[in-house]
C-alpha cells in the first residue's frame, strides 16, 4: 500500500478517512467473495441430490481415445431371422400339397369354379360377372412349380394381410409346355382350394385372360 504523508492535522483527517474507506472496500470484496462460494456450494450440493453419487470414470490413455471418454461398443446390426424365414417357407410348402385331388371339388364344365362349402352359388355368378374390382395380380409365367407354388403362397398371404378381396392369378394356358398340357394351370386350382383365404375362385373372362388365369375372392382379412 503507498505511504500517506502527513503534514497537519487535515492530512490526518483525510488519511483516517482514506484507511475506513479502504478497509470498507476490502470487507465487501471479502464479503462478495464468501457468497459466491457459498452459492457455488449450495448449486454443487443441489446437483449431487439430484442426480445421486456420480462416479468418475478411468483415464483411457490409448490411440484414438485421449484424456477421460467413455469407450462405449459399437452399435450390433440387427440380427436376421434367418431360422424364423425358413420356418415359414416350410409352412408354406406344408401348406399346400400337389397330392390333393381337385377334381372332386371343382365344377369343370366351360365355366370352371370353386366355392368354399357354407358359400353360395350366388357368390360365383357375382365373381364371375366382375362383382369385386381385381386389386391384385400374380403373374406366374415361366415359373418352376416348386417356385410357383411358393410365389402362390406368399401372394395369398401377403393379400389377405393387406384386405384385398378379389386377386387374379395368372397361369397360363400351357401351349408352350410339353404336349401343350396345361400343368401349371391345374397345380394353381390345386394349391388355391387349399389355402384358408381363398373363399372362390372362377376361370378369368376373356378380357381378364380367359383360360389362362383365375379370378380369386379371398375372406376378409
Amino acid at each position: 500500500m503507498k505511504a500517506l504523508a502527513i503534514k497537519s492535522l487535515k492530512d490526518l483527517k483525510a488519511v483516517r478517512q482514506e484507511i475506513e474507506t479502504r478497509a470498507r472496500l476490502a470487507a465487501d470484496a471479502e464479503a462478495a467473495r464468501l457468497a459466491a462460494a457459498a452459492k457455488a456450494r449450495a448449486e454443487k450440493e443441489l446437483f449431487s441430490r439430484t442426480v445421486g453419487p456420480v462416479k468418475a470414470l478411468p483415464a483411457r490413455h490409448l490411440p484414438g481415445n485421449p484424456g477421460h471418454r467413455a469407450s462405449l461398443p459399437p452399435a450390433q446390426p440387427a440380427p436376421i431371422p434367418v431360422q424364423q424365414q425358413r420356418d415359414e417357407l416350410a409352412v408354406m410348402r406344408e401348406a399346400i400339397s400337389d397330392e390333393f385331388d381337385v377334381e372332386s371339388l371343382l365344377d369343370t364344365d366351360e365355366a370352371l369354379s370353386f366355392r368354399r362349402p357354407g358359400m353360395g352359388p350366388d357368390v360365383v355368378r357375382k365373381l364371375r360377372r366382375g362383382g369385386w374390382s381385381i386389386q391384385g395380380q400374380l403373374d406366374l409365367h415361366g415359373l418352376r412349380r416348386e417356385d410357383a407354388r411358393e410365389a402362390l403362397a406368399q401372394f395369398v398371404k401377403d393379400a389377405h394381410k393387406t384386405g384385398w378381396r378379389c386377386v387374379r392369378v395368372v397361369h397360363g394356358k400351357g401351349l408352350g409346355s410339353p404336349g401343350k398340357t396345361p400343368v401349371l394351370k391345374g397345380k394353381v386350382q390345386s394349391w388355391l382350394i387349399q389355402k384358408q383365404e381363398v373363399l372362390a375362385f372362377v376361370q378369368a373372362r376373356p378380357a381378364e385372360g380367359g383360360a389362362g388365369a383365375l379370378v380369386v375372392l379371398l375372406a376378409q382379412g
